[in-house]
């Protein structure tokens, strides 16, 4: 009996060990003709790949071991396989290859996750159309400092004071992850559809947005009970809402009443495709749920991590305030609002946000595909797998950071990192275009808070996840509290 269960414990593990060697046996096979090889790495199990020990580090707090294990493993190299996603694919986190991929727009292009494709639609652009969709988003001021500055400083500031005076007057505690992402959907709100938006249709917005975020990175099963039927659901509404949006803008504009206030709303109504006919609604719609994916979540998840770590550390805090008095007490008694010089003197809170950006990494990876097979340092990437450029490994190495774990923005004083080495807003032609925004509202937001408030979280010690989004358990529960 002892040497059957002895045979049946062997055997189980024999199988065991070839299911998990055969999707990497069944990708060698495959591609076994092509001139370089692939490079170091694990392909994971059948169907699922790596998905389960991404899941369970990412979910778990601990971003990192996912990475490192590679490391530890295949070595140093940078480059390795894995399958992630619903796809073969390789990772890649040495500077300069990143720098590669993320700026050869001949031999790779987006390449999203399958549940992206389908919640923010980015299926259905092609490459021409992705090229007119880029003229369109630098039709935007988020492009131009000053042009920001100009446009919506003070509508920003408006939004800012509004919401923390309204925030400290709460006997219960708030989520602040929350109401960050309402700050930062109205501001992107306000600047793609104009300020005559009612303030239901904005919260009503928020909340399907909200729904649908939650289903970016998750398993890609549209069946009742699944996140991602969820999210799919929720889309369904908020295009719903958004088309409302659309024809009011339409009416609007066909009875003259567009006025000073010209939004990128206005701009997609004009746009033209390339045989010179107008863009349908679905396209409109399709374009501004991107638009707004792309410039909320990620600010508001940047802005609740800065109070956060400018919470945890008392000396870091106290000198960003100082300087935000320091530059009240420059002031001229007739200046009741920010101005662009103003922001331009918050030397080193903008050091803390940078600082933020890196030991967070609120965009873990950006995702690219390969249009054609590309060798890299002797390794194919072969044509069709997907690229995951992963900026937390470059963000949290030693080599280009000391003691990366340490919240220290001191260590932007006189930065000349190498290209590659600070990566959040991506690089290339693909570069965020809505960088300047996020900084800036963060900047507004952070001036007033750090002068007149001050954060009382509920659970100090609350779990992290980083799925699907970076963030305190709890959505960081907390009193924010007015101090003067």
């Amino acid at each position: 009996m002892e040497l059957y269960w002895a045979w049946v414990c062997a055997a189980t593990l024999a199988t065991c060990y070839v299911l998990r060697r055969l999707n990497g046996w069944y990708y060698d096979v495959k591609l076994r003709k092509k001139q370089y090889p692939l490079p170091p790495g694990d392909m994971g199990w059948p169907l699922i790949g790596n998905l389960i020990p991404f899941y369970k580090d990412f979910s778990s707090g601990r971003p990192n071991s996912f990475i490192n294990n590679l490391l530890l493993k295949y070595g140093e190299g940078g480059i390795y396989k894995t399958h992630l996603f619903g796809n073969p694919s390789i990772i890649v986190c040495e500077p300069e290859i990143c720098m590669r991929v993320l700026t050869d727009d001949v031999n790779f292009r987006v390449g999203y996750p399958t549940t992206i494709k389908e919640l923010i639609r980015l299926k259905h652009i092609s490459r021409a159309e992705h090229k007119q969709y880029r003229r369109l988003v630098n039709t935007l001021p988020i492009l131009d400092h000053q042009a920001l500055a100009t446009l919506y400083l003070e509508r920003i500031e408006n939004i800012v004071t509004n919401s923390l005076e309204e925030l400290s007057s709460m006997k219960h505690p708030v989520e602040l992850l929350k109401e960050m992402k309402k700050v930062t959907f109205k501001v992107f709100i306000h600047i793609l559809m104009g300020s005559s938006i009612h303030h239901m249709i904005i919260e009503n917005m928020d909340t399907s947005f909200a729904e649908l975020t939650n289903g970016i990175l998750s398993a890609p099963i549209n069946a009742p009970g699944f996140v991602f039927h969820k999210a799919l659901k929720a889309r369904k509404k908020l295009a719903k809402i958004l088309q409302s949006v659309v024809d009011e803008r339409r009416l609007r504009s066909k009875n003259g009443q567009e006025g000073k206030d010209k939004v990128f709303l206005d701009n997609l109504l004009e746009a033209k495709d390339e045989n010179g006919r107008k863009r349908d609604d679905e396209y409109i719609v399709d374009v501004l749920i991107a638009q707004l994916f792309a410039g909320h979540e990620t600010s508001a998840t940047a802005l609740m991590w800065t109070i956060l770590y400018l919470t945890q550390h008392p000396h870091i805090l106290e000198k960003a305030k100082k300087e935000q008095e320091e530059i009240m007490k420059a002031r001229v008694s007739s200046q009741g609002r920010l101005n662009l010089q103003e922001i331009k003197q918050m030397v080193y809170l903008s050091q803390v946000i940078d600082e933020t950006l890196r030991c967070a990494n609120i965009v873990f990876t950006t995702f690219r595909e390969a249009i054609s097979d590309v060798n890299i340092n002797g390794y194919v990437i072969p044509n069709g797998w997907r690229v995951l450029v992963w900026a937390r490994a470059v963000h949290m190495n030693p080599k280009y950071y000391p003691n990366p774990e340490e919240f220290n923005p001191s260590r932007w004083d006189d930065y000349h990192g190498k290209a590659g080495t600070f990566l959040p807003f991506g690089a290339g032609s693909r570069l965020c275009p809505g960088k300047d925004l996020a900084k800036l509202e963060i900047s507004v937001f952070l001036h007033y808070f750090l002068l007149n408030y001050k954060l009382e979280r509920i659970n100090a010690e609350c779990p992290i996840t980083f799925l699907p989004i970076l963030k305190p358990v709890d959505n960081c529960l907390a009193k924010v509290i007015k101090v003067s």
